[in-house]
């Protein structure tokens, strides 16, 4: 038996029914990389340094990898919540007649903001830098610490 398509558009496989939406996908992913050019394709901020952010009952420390940064060539600000992070990364040049198979340590000004989510204290903040992990302790304000409620009974 014969069978023909009338209609435009795509047809199901019973086999797997998310197979015709993860060839759109595909479809789509290869026409914005031909639309995006080279412009898309540069380092996205916010993605260098690395962080990560902890909190406890007194603190929020923030911990992020800066390997080849050295400490004075950092700037760190704080204010009532937010803490940024800026600087640049320099990686040194390669022999001119050097040809790479694979490029992945971006290099370039940086810069980071962090939003906490209470206040800290702005006096009592402390970085070090040591094996190219940056370490910031911020403190947080006593407004935003937690109380302990006593129960009378």
């Amino acid at each position: 038996m014969l069978l023909r398509r009338l209609s435009p558009f795509p047809t199901l496989d019973l086999a797997s029914p998310f197979a015709e939406l993860e060839r759109m996908r595909q479809e789509m992913d290869r026409l914005f990389e031909n639309l995006s050019g080279s412009i898309l394709r540069e380092p996205i901020a916010g993605v260098f340094p690395l962080m990560n952010v902890t909190e406890d009952k007194d603190n929020y420390c923030v911990r992020a990898e800066l390997p080849g940064v050295k400490a004075d060539e950092l700037d760190i600000s704080v204010t009532n919540d937010t803490l940024s992070i800026s600087g640049e990364r320099r990686i040194p040049e390669e022999n001119e007649n050097v040809r790479y198979h694979r490029k992945e340590r971006d290099e370039g000004k940086f810069s980071r903001v962090i939003t906490l989510p209470s206040p800290i204290n702005t006096e009592k903040v402390e970085a070090n830098c040591a094996n190219g992990i940056l370490t910031v302790l911020l403190p947080k304000a006593e407004e935003a610490k937690p109380k302990q409620i006593k129960v009378r009974t």
